[in-house]
């Protein structure tokens, strides 16, 4: 049961990593906001983006600690 677990947290760690990055490190999510017409909040994209890539990341790393600990 704690393998599947683990394997669920390394891959929602992944997944929401790979996400959030993309849209910290490219204009996905600008042009999205532009298109949608919400460009207004494109000036408070860093104060959610940033703190949700340090958390992915972490998940990411626990995931992995607890993966090498077993």
């Amino acid at each position: 049961m704690t393998r599947v677990k683990d394997r669920t947290l390394l891959g929602a760690g992944l997944i929401g990593t790979a996400i959030v990055a993309l849209c910290c490190f490219t204009p996905v999510l600008v042009v999205l906001a532009g298109v949608v017409g919400l460009a207004a909040i494109v000036g408070y994209l860093d104060y959610v983006l940033l703190p949700a890539l340090l958390f992915f990341v972490g998940l990411t790393a626990y995931a992995m600690w607890r993966r090498q600990r077993r």
